[in-house]
């Protein structure tokens, strides 16, 4: 089973969500019951944090002066595969359009497919990527498609 260590080091995430171990436990045991990901056997922690921390992780690390949504620490091992940091900041402005749970699942679920090997540095893995993103989040969520894409993106 896939199982994650949950880190608080931003208490207004208990916010949004009152108990983020337990929401990422239920997510993990519906996720390592979907086709996909059935016999997956690996863990990693989700760091929830602010998004001023995001910024000097992102200067850390990736030399970015600036605060990002999602980051990946992934290391080649066999059963722990990482670690992901998320903005709260981020995600809760995004969920303006949708729903804060949705786009907490997006990020985190966005960070653990980094953990396991995808990228998006080439568009052809972009692509890959984000089907499997839309296939899992669609499992979570049964998501209409072309209503969030329309709503999403109606201010263009």
């Amino acid at each position: 089973m896939i199982k994650a260590n949950v880190i608080l080091g931003y208490s207004v995430w208990k916010s949004k969500i009152k108990k983020p171990e337990n929401y990422i436990r239920a997510k993990l045991k519906k996720l390592s019951k979907y086709s996909l990901f059935k016999n997956k056997k690996h863990e990693f922690t989700i760091f929830l944090t602010s998004s001023n921390k995001m910024k000097k992780l992102n200067q850390k690390f990736r030399k970015k002066n600036n605060p990002t949504d999602v980051l990946s620490f992934p290391i080649n091992e066999k059963a722990y595969i990482g670690d992901i940091a998320l903005s709260f900041e981020i995600i809760n402005k995004r969920s303006k359009l949708t729903n804060f749970n949705f786009e907490f699942d997006k990020m985190w679920l966005h960070g653990y497919l980094h953990l396991i090997g995808y990228d998006h540095k080439k568009f052809k893995d972009f692509k890959k990527m984000s089907k499997k993103e839309n296939l899992v989040l669609n499992y979570f969520h049964k998501i209409n498609w072309h209503y969030y894409h329309k709503k999403k993106y109606s201010f263009m």
